[in-house]
């Protein structure tokens, strides 16, 4: 909550001014046309009855700025007009005294006040009954309790929904920042979803396409050059396929009669095609490519069914791993291994010739590895990349475990 300016906190509110103004004449009023509530007590003059009217205005004027005083301030000047003869303008003052205390005061204090207002009752009502044994005792405690307890129990009541209110509306302004970070995080997630699917779907071909046209270039065989355009030409027609997918995808699903539907997700079916794309884009670097497929039959009764999700990131761990081999390996074979454990766990291991380069064969973003580790991490899964060395010489080694549709993590 916003604080008050320091120079507003001791200046009563006009609410307050024209209370403790309209209590104060309309005392003066009463004691004008002498309507007093009894005869002065224990031989004090009745003029002391204007002495406390003005306290319990002064004492008005704090009802906000100041509750605790003022309630401080009240109670001496409620005892001395009762026993001065009461003006019931001075009475009813009290008792918005009381009420404000309880509304504004420090929630600690203010709290004691309800209970406190009760066992002051309790024992005026004994006190009375002890020491004026008549039936006007019942209608003297009757009119303590509306001049303590109603107006306290009035004023907590009235600040434990005030409480309620704020409490309500601190947790609807927490839910609104927690929805706006939700929605914040979402968008994101979902812009770093689609830069994933966009590098590896385009990747792969554009990476293709900058390879041949530089070996066209390079080398004065027009059989050569008829053959690294028709892999350009190629890579750009499913190059185009793959963009009009996403487009598809990201347009959302289509009813409209006669519309096409967006095509299939990707899955390991298709890699045999995939080796086969890359052995023509990579033929002219001098590199081989080969796929060991070692997973178990798929469908009823036969072996576990492996998720969408989990394809579809094996499939683009495995085309982004065959896109850098062809940008960044040396000659040789490129070994492409899929194995499935009985859980129906996949694991992909990609293994490429590695050797010091001046520099890659196409462009590249430097995206291609952190895209792969989040497609891992996406399905609780593991993935490592990086050089290493073997019986056949140094080679560079992707590998990721992706668990099967039951362990996947689901964010």
């Amino acid at each position: 909550m916003t604080a008050r300016p320091r120079a507003a906190v001791g200046r009563p509110p006009r609410f307050d001014v024209l209370i403790a103004g309209g209590g104060l004449l309309g005392g003066l009023l009463l004691w004008t046309l002498d309507l007093h509530g009894g005869p002065p007590r224990l031989g004090l003059p009745a003029a002391l009855t204007l002495v406390s009217l003005t306290t319990m205005s002064a004492a008005e004027l704090m009802r906000r700025t100041a509750p605790m005083a003022a309630l401080a301030l009240a109670v001496p000047a409620l005892a001395l007009d009762l026993c001065a003869g009461t003006l019931v303008a001075t009475v009813l003052m009290f008792t918005d005294v009381v009420y404000a205390a309880v509304l504004y005061g420090p929630a600690p204090v203010a709290r004691r006040i309800p209970p406190h207002s009760v066992l002051v009752t309790v024992l005026a009502a004994i006190a009375l009954a002890a020491l004026w044994q008549k039936p006007q005792v019942v209608m003297a405690v009757i009119g303590i309790a509306l001049i303590t307890i109603a107006p306290a129990w009035t004023g907590i009541m009235l600040r434990n929904h005030r409480d309620a209110a704020q409490a309500a509306r601190l947790r609807a302004e927490q839910i609104a920042l927690l929805a706006e970070r939700d929605r914040d995080r979402a968008v994101a997630g979902e812009r770093a979803r689609m830069a994933r699917e966009l590098h590896d779907m385009v990747a792969n071909h554009l990476s293709a396409i900058a390879i041949h046209s530089t070996a066209a270039q390079a080398i004065d065989d027009p059989a050569a050059t008829r053959e690294a355009l028709g892999v350009i030409r190629e890579n750009s027609v499913q190059g185009l396929a793959e963009m009009r997918r996403l487009i598809g995808l990201l347009r959302g699903p289509r009813t409209a009669e006669g519309d096409a539907e967006p095509a299939a997700t990707p899955t390991l079916d298709g890699l045999e095609a995939l080796i086969e794309q890359a052995r023509t884009s990579g033929r002219s670097s001098g590199l081989a490519f080969v796929l060991e497929d070692a997973r178990s039959p798929t469908g009823p009764g036969t072996g576990p069914h492996r998720a969408a999700p989990a394809e579809l990131a094996a499939y683009r761990i495995v085309q982004e791993s065959l896109t850098n081999a062809l940008k960044h390996a040396a000659p040789g074979e490129v070994l492409v291994r899929l194995a499935q454990d009985r859980g129906g766990a996949l694991t992909v291991a990609v293994r490429s010739p590695f050797a010091d380069r001046p520099g890659p064969r196409a462009p590249g973003t430097g995206t291609g590895l952190v895209g792969m580790r989040e497609r891992a991490a996406l399905l609780g899964g593991a993935f490592e990349a990086g050089p290493e060395s073997g019986p056949a010489g140094r080679v560079w080694l992707v590998r990721a475990a992706l668990p099967a549709a039951g362990e996947e993590v689901r964010r």
